[in-house]
């Protein structure tokens, strides 16, 4: 099968650009970055969550080609299964499929009130109430996953595609200075310092586009 290519959004605005190609990452897939400017009206949709549906990321492998996030998940796991995108025991793989279709279909108050920004921080910002129902969620499942699978990652040792669903989240409470228990924001810490995330970010900071929609000085 010919080299994958995954096409993807801007890395600094780009939530669900990220998680894909932190699947891509983490399945040890060899791929392609093929990028869509912001000056695109379907991405630029997509990145102000005006599109009703996400066609990026978007990976093409050979004939095949996923615009879903969660089936680009699941198609990895199965081309790849050594690499752990999803628990190996049952019960572990259903929690772990059933936290990642909840970031996948909900927290929309999260998602515009604190849209990712990895070049913005604004400390002592105040998140609505709406906001702080979906922050609450949020950290709740992160408390329930590293208890019952002992950390540091949510289901245990190492990272999987729940982290990588759950990834984006940490960079919005960084950018917006969100005020978190020690066990969250240690989780937070976990994943930004992946070797992954830190190559993401310093490749978001020296993008030239911007959205000044999502640039505001709150």
């Amino acid at each position: 099968m010919s080299k994958a290519t995954l096409t993807i959004a801007s890395k600094n605005y780009g939530s669900w650009s990220l998680r894909g190609w932190l699947l891509c990452k983490m399945a040890n897939l060899d791929f392609e970055e093929q990028h869509v400017g912001t000056d695109d009206p379907s991405t630029r949709a997509e990145l102000l969550l005006l599109s009703p549906s996400f066609l990026v990321p978007c990976l093409v492998h050979g004939e095949l080609k996923v615009w879903d996030t969660l089936a680009i998940a699941e198609y990895l796991h199965e081309l790849k299964p050594e690499a752990g995108l999803l628990p190996a025991d049952q019960a572990q793989r259903a929690h772990c499929r059933a936290i990642c279709g909840e970031m996948h279909s909900g927290f929309s108050n999260l998602r515009s009130a604190l849209p990712m920004n990895l070049k913005a921080h604004f400390p002592g910002f105040k998140s609505w109430a709406g906001a702080r129902a979906d922050i609450d969620r949020v950290t709740a499942i992160w408390h329930e996953c590293l208890a019952a699978y002992n950390g540091p990652y949510l289901f245990g040792a190492a990272p999987c595609a729940a982290d990588a669903m759950y990834a984006p989240v940490c960079t919005r409470f960084f950018t917006y200075d969100v005020a978190l228990d020690p066990a969250s924001a240690k989780y937070c810490r976990t994943i930004m310092a992946l070797p992954q995330m830190q190559e993401w970010i310093e490749a978001a900071k020296v993008e030239p586009d911007e959205l000044e929609e999502l640039d505001v000085e709150f």
